[in-house]
């Protein structure tokens, strides 16, 4: 039967489909995963071939003809194009807006595919011969060339790019001095790996489980504390996987742990992996992708959007720091990569390993219901123990005091032994207040239902909510006194405090406004393991995934905001943030300590977390969530609104609950609608609506259900909605 209709993922948040007549003669060459170009509204988009099929539901004459078929062949397959439209179908978003995440740039854009250039690059025996102080008045070909010679394989343009930015012609004077040679392929990983690194019994047990289950879906939680070694375990089960001539997919939450995972990876496989994440140009992120579809990059390391790269020979899923919020996309469509990862596996049926120090609740509890299995890392690899952790009482500090002297006499015992200390200041900029002491007035955003940021260095008050500033006030707008003052302590303000009581100690501070480009924060880090600076102050960009192995102190100054948060999850991030910082201390051989300032000491979480750690904490936890019947235990939507009119996110959300009443079953709860902590954002007024039950697929039901009755609203076209599911922030 001849095809003649073309069903089409039109690159627009809109959630249909759409048929489009396939124009003579093009029948032949067409196939689903193509782009094309099609006519939509008023103008063209591109789109994705989803099925071709010999006619439509709708009237032939309404259907408009495709313009142009942009490929000669697919670029999705037909099991990607089946696990994108379940994930479109699971999360509620639309189809095209699904796809067009999961497409470079370029390529969404209607872009041809870029042709084949050079990809990687080798040394010539001549290169490998040449000392490098040959080229010490050409300093960059110097560091390439010795970087080069460092390593047995060839490295890959991208790596080099992430190592030497800007290269500009520093490689090309390599190439045309002799030194080294263009590879227009990855080459394959090598077959001897060399001398590797002992693993101990815990190490071995687990590698061996993850190789045993390889050939079918089989997910594991690798449960290991900070410097346990789950790194080597990743590296030797990829490396089977490769053996057996499969790709491997390695997610991490973030891109500042991309540098030295990358690192460490391209030492022991050479340049057969590619990389992906957003701090990349668009035509760097489109060759990883390519080289990854093409089954030619063996390894693919990248953020959450990495999940929707095709890998044609997928044999190995890792989901590092797997507990990770950043894996959850918050605009758009809302997807979890942990989740996907785990959907992706069963689908591509191989295995995938969820590694973390500090597991997320629910994959505890997948755990424990048998669905994962269970892989423990008790103790840190080498001869390196777990820090000591102290609490110190900060009640008797005053509210211009960061530190209190117990914390500042263990800092100088440290920073005298020549050892390093770590702060984790969890706020960036000088303080998170400005006020007047005479009237009480406090700088607020005028846009959001919060707190201005002291920059004090920039002169300005910053919102780290919708990103407004202005100006300093040095007068109060509201009394005109001049008693202004901050209070409270970021990044800013503890480096100031720090300068002034360690003179003569050279101090980093790693934040967003320090390090901004991924080039800043990797030479940063460089170095502070060469030890060019003893004393670190730093936000979660330092939190987890280094390894400093000279730092013998953590700090915590602050932790109490975590303690009293009316989110159920607080608890839990704050325990996970504490033990990952904690993990920085006493990573080789020299001990460790941690020290974490509170104002309360007593609290019964802390005692619960620090004297008999991380997993009797997490099981007191989930014993509180079972009774309340939060997730993991239940399953949760999230419907948002917001609008420039106060009261009508809230109308629009009453008007969706009324909507339920039809197609509400008994064990669903409705909570709200109700206006969030922070009312207003960005100039926009904001309501939600939780809708939460005990059967995953008894909400999924009511939500086919519902959602077309939400779209059919009058007040749907004058707000901004969007369902989240399986929602991390309520709030």
């Amino acid at each position: 039967m001849t095809q003649s209709v073309a069903t089409v993922a039109v690159f627009a948040p809109v959630k249909r489909l759409f048929d489009y007549r396939i124009p003579d003669g093009h029948t032949a060459r067409l196939s689903p995963g193509m782009r094309v170009r099609v006519p939509f509204g008023r103008g063209r988009r591109v789109g994705l071939i989803v099925e071709l099929s010999a006619e439509s539901k709708l009237d032939p004459d309404r259907l408009k003809p495709i313009e142009k078929v942009l490929d000669n062949r697919p670029l999705i397959d037909g099991e990607m194009l089946d696990f994108y439209i379940w994930v479109s179908t699971y999360y509620h978003c639309p189809v095209g807006e699904l796809m067009a995440t999961a497409l470079p740039v370029r390529l969404r854009q209607g872009k041809m595919l870029a042709t084949d250039k050079a990809v990687a690059v080798r040394l010539t025996d001549v290169g490998r011969r040449m000392p490098p102080e040959g080229l010490k008045r050409a300093r960059k070909q110097c560091e390439i060339l010795m970087y080069l010679q460092a390593g047995a394989a060839p490295l890959s343009l991208e790596l080099l790019r992430e190592r030497f930015a800007p290269l500009g012609g520093s490689l090309r004077a390599l190439v045309d001095k002799g030194f080294a040679e263009w590879l227009t392929r990855l080459p394959e990983p090598p077959g001897q790996l060399g001398e590797l690194p002992a693993l101990y019994d815990e190490q071995l047990a687990a590698v061996d489980a993850i190789l045993d289950g390889m050939e079918a879906y089989a997910p594991f939680l690798l449960d290991g504390i900070t410097g346990s070694g789950k790194t080597e375990v990743y590296l030797r089960v990829i490396a089977r996987t490769l053996e057996q001539g499969r790709q491997a997919m390695v997610l991490v939450p973030e891109i500042g742990l991309t540098p030295q995972l990358v690192e460490r990876f391209e030492r022991r496989f050479g340049a057969c992996l590619a990389v992906s994440h957003s701090a990349m140009s668009h035509g760097d992120r489109e060759s990883a992708w390519r080289q990854a579809a093409e089954g030619r990059a063996k390894i693919l390391i990248g953020t959450r959007s990495a999940v929707f790269t095709p890998m044609p020979d997928l044999g190995l899923i890792i989901v590092d720091e797997e507990h990770d919020a950043s894996y959850k996309q918050q605009d758009g469509c809302r997807y979890s990569a942990r989740d996907l990862a785990i959907v992706r596996a069963r689908r591509w049926d191989c295995a995938v390993v969820l590694g973390s120090a500090t597991p997320s609740f629910e994959s505890l509890h997948n755990a424990r219901e048998g669905r994962y299995r269970h892989l423990r890392l008790t103790r840190r690899a080498g001869d390196a123990k777990p820090p000591r952790i102290r609490l110190l009482d900060a009640r008797g500090l005053k509210s211009d005091q960061a530190f209190t002297g117990a914390f500042l006499e263990a800092m100088r015992e440290v920073l005298d032994a020549g050892d390093q200390v770590l702060l984790f200041v969890n706020r960036r900029g000088y303080a998170p207040i400005w006020t007047c002491f005479d009237c009480n007035w406090i700088a607020n955003c005028r846009r959001c239902d919060a707190r201005m940021t002291v920059h004090l260095k920039q002169n300005l008050l910053w919102c780290h909510h919708c990103g407004m500033q202005q100006a300093l006030p040095r007068r109060c707008p509201a009394c005109g006194g001049d008693n202004l003052n901050p209070l409270g302590q970021g990044t800013q303000r503890s480096e100031e405090t720090l300068r002034r009581l360690f003179p003569e100690v050279a101090i980093a501070r790693i934040d967003r406004d320090s390090v901004r480009g991924k080039q800043k924060l990797e030479k940063t880090l460089a170095e502070i393991q060469q030890g060019k600076y003893s004393l670190l102050v730093g936000t979660q960009l330092l939190s987890k995934g280094h390894h400093f192995p000279n730092v013998t102190l953590v700090g915590i100054p602050d932790i109490d905001q975590g303690l009293f948060s009316i989110d159920f999850r607080a608890t839990e991030r704050l325990a996970q943030l504490i033990v990952q910082v904690s993990g920085r201390s006493g990573r080789e051989k020299k001990k460790g300590e941690v020290l974490i300032q509170t104002r309360y000491p007593e609290h019964p979480m802390l005692h619960l977390l620090l004297e008999k750690g991380y997993a009797a904490f997490a099981e007191e936890a989930l014993r509180e969530r079972r009774e309340a019947g939060f997730p993991p235990f239940s399953y949760q939507v999230l419907l948002r609104a917001s609008a420039i009119s106060q009261g009508l996110p809230m109308t629009f959300l009453q008007e969706a609950r009324d909507c339920l009443q039809d197609t509400r079953e008994s064990s669903m709860e409705v909570w709200g609608p109700v206006v969030p902590p922070m009312e207003k954002r960005a100039g926009r007024f904001r309501a939600q609506l939780l809708l939460q039950s005990g059967s995953r697929g008894c909400l999924h039901r009511l939500l086919a259900a519902w959602l077309p009755k939400v779209e059919k609203l009058k007040l749907a076209r004058k707000v901004r909605w969007s369902l989240d599911v399986d929602p991390l922030d309520l709030y």
